[in-house]
């Protein structure tokens, strides 16, 4: 993992000084609330329906063992004894007081971590894949490149009030588990004739009112230049970014007005003149920086197994659970004998992404014990162990076990992404955690889950798309219909590689209907595949919505004969 230096630290306890004279002043009175706002969003504090809400930044979603223990630390100190694990890889603590927030700070600060740039109009959190540095299928770990451009993009002082938000992602495998496509800037490594690794970069991606499939502006990038291929890419958004409508002022807009060939033009002409500022190659990282940034992601010491373990052999088919967790939860490594875990946070009845206190502290202690002191935060709102050796697992998910958090179902239909929603959020318009809770509820037998297969439903109480509703396989929006919760179904949306945007079926449910309609989604899709292997989205790429509408609105007559 990347450690911080004699500046990260100095660095990060002064902004935490300067914060808390600020909140010294808004408490007294010195500071009004509009004020204070600016001020605490450079902070990554939010003013939420019930309270302020901070969201901690968790860089490429890596944490220590010692780094999840102190925000298990801080939910139980300073929160009401939970976290809830966000689709940006952050986490959100909904409960802190605001004289509290500085001492929560100080505290993220003395494991190395903060909240600067979690909110705000500026680079947020850069995001990865959260099997980097263990899946089988990865070209190069790309948690080097997010650290640079964390580095580079934190308190970047052309950049600290762009148009809009920007986010940027990165993967390092042509299996995109980064959601690259529906990034301001997605970031793919690729290699190029010579076999040189480097970047397909995709640009104007992303969710929201205006959902847009990211295009690609340039097929490769060397390495070396990538941050100047970046800051190019910045300064046209910066200089041409809408700022006089909030709503068309992120960069997949202006890409689409200004047309991509336009756009590319603009940003190799900026491109060209950062490579020869000065006579010579701007923005080229120093080695030594690359080199100490790559060395702190080194591989761990693996040992030598065998892929075949006679304990994991035998454990596996005497407990069908643990065998149908292995089959779920449990992904291929790069390194023969070990596994990647994901803990599904999505027991039936929990809440998509929470964890509490005592939860935490488990999984950092089986991380520094089985995973060579590694943990990851998935967009899908899961933690990963991605070191664990096969021999290990059954022991890991006894523990896991104990604490509610072994349920099996990652990648299933009960593994719901839900946005806080009218539970939480000032923006949200309906409620998203009822919904995901009455679903797996619904769907709670594993063996029909198993049934079903690969099935990603993700849920947004709003149209700002935080449950990332628009590329789930089935997708449900949460809106206000005069006065009454209304939840629209779209289906198809896909957030890999292949990245689409489902297609809306019709008018929405009321928040009863929800159910009924999944299941009837379901109940269509078994009855139309071709076998276990076709997926609900591979069929419905091969037959169209049609079937599918139709099973959702049926005409009178249908409804009556039924």
């Amino acid at each position: 993992m990347y450690e911080y230096d004699q500046f990260d630290r100095a660095y990060v306890k002064a902004r935490v000084a300067t914060f808390r004279d600020q909140v010294a002043r808004r408490i007294s009175g010195a500071l009004t609330e509009d004020e204070f706002k600016p001020l605490r969003l450079q902070n990554g504090i939010y003013l939420q329906l019930h309270a302020y809400m901070l969201r901690v930044a968790i860089p490429y979603g890596t944490l220590s063992s010692a780094q999840m223990r102190q925000l298990a630390m801080i939910a139980e100190r300073w929160d009401k004894g939970y976290g809830h694990f966000t689709t940006r890889q952050n986490i959100q603590y909904n409960w802190p007081k605001l004289a509290d927030l500085p001492d929560i700070l100080d505290a993220l600060a003395d494991v190395e971590m903060h909240a600067i740039q979690t909110s705000g109009n500026c680079i947020r959190n850069v995001t990865a894949d959260h099997f980097a540095g263990a899946a089988a299928d990865e070209i190069e770990d790309p948690r080097p490149t997010a650290e640079l451009i964390r580095q580079w993009s934190t308190d970047h002082p052309e950049f600290a009030f762009l148009p809009r938000k920007f986010k940027i992602a990165v993967t390092g495998s042509p299996n995109d588990r980064a959601v690259t496509k529906a990034h301001d800037i997605g970031l793919r490594m690729v290699r190029d004739d010579a076999g040189e690794p480097g970047y397909e970069v995709i640009v104007g991606g992303g969710l929201g009112r205006t959902p847009v499939v990211g295009v690609v502006v340039r097929d490769f990038v060397p390495k070396v230049q990538l941050l100047a291929y970046l800051e190019a890419i910045l300064r046209v958004y910066n200089l041409h970014g809408r700022r006089d409508n909030k709503y068309k002022a992120r960069i997949k807009i202006l890409v689409k007005e200004e047309g991509l060939d336009t756009f590319r033009e603009q940003v190799e002409t900026e491109f060209a003149s950062l490579l020869e500022l000065g006579g010579g190659p701007s923005l080229v990282p120093d080695p030594a920086v690359v080199a100490r940034i790559e060395a702190a992601f080194a591989p761990p010491a693996f040992e030598e197994f065998a892929q075949h373990d006679a304990d994991f052999a035998t454990a596996y088919a005497e407990n069908a659970e643990f065998a149908a967790w292995c089959d779920s939860n449990v992904a291929q490594h790069r390194v023969p004998g070990y596994g990647i875990v994901t803990i599904s946070l999505k027991a039936v009845g929990a809440i998509p992404g929470d964890a509490s206190a005592d939860q935490m502290r488990v999984v950092a202690d089986l991380a520094e014990r089985y995973s060579h002191d590694e943990l990851r935060v998935s967009h899908e709102q899961n933690l990963i162990l991605p070191h664990v050796a096969r021999r290990d697992l059954a022991t890991v998910h006894a523990a896991l076990r104990e604490v509610e958090l072994a349920t099996a179902n990652a990648g299933q239909i009960g593994d719901i992404i839900a946005c806080p929603g009218l539970d939480y959020c000032a923006l949200a318009t309906a409620r998203s955690i009822p919904i995901a809770q009455d679903i797996a509820q619904h769907f709670a037998d594993p063996a029909y889950a198993r049934t079903i297969g690969e099935m990603k439903i993700k849920i947004s109480g709003c149209i700002n798309s935080c449950g990332h509703h628009h590329v789930g396989h089935i997708g449900i929006l949460g809106l206000d219909r005069a006065g009454r919760e209304n939840y629209q179904i779209t289906i198809g949306g896909d957030h890999t590689e292949t990245l689409k945007i489902g297609e809306r079926l019709g008018r929405g449910f009321d928040a009863d209907e929800v159910v009924p309609a999944i299941e009837r989604l379901v109940t269509t899709y078994l009855d139309a595949r071709e076998g276990p292997g076709e997926t609900f989205l591979k069929v419905v790429n091969r037959l169209g919505t049609a079937p599918f509408k139709d099973a959702l609105y049926p005409t009178k007559e249908t409804a009556d004969a039924a």
